[in-house]
């Protein structure tokens, strides 16, 4: 495992301290964990993006997608917990 200093402003510096001695975790062990923490959203942002990207480039070459009504209901009905049927992609191009 490899150290690495890190210079904190004195009220940033104590925040973490206050926060970690509340976790009952060491103020290195929160830290890492923040950083962790960040680095994970990074990289989750990351593959969103990418799978944003992917989607829409697939949209532009296909000429299909979903109407946006559609796409609602639908996820409407997921965050409900309901089994539904994905919608129907159309063509969108004229």
């Amino acid at each position: 495992m490899s150290t690495t200093s890190l210079k904190l402003p004195d009220e940033l510096k104590q925040r973490a301290a206050s926060a970690a001695q509340e976790l009952g975790i060491s103020t290195h062990a929160f830290m890492v964990d923040a950083i962790r923490q960040a680095a994970d959203d990074v990289e989750l942002r990351s593959q969103f993006v990418a799978q944003a990207q992917s989607a829409r480039a697939e949209m532009l070459q296909s000429g299909q997608g979903y109407e946006a009504n559609d796409a609602r209901a639908y996820l409407r009905q997921r965050i409900a917990n309901k089994q539904t049927v994905k919608p129907v992609t159309k063509p969108w191009r004229e």
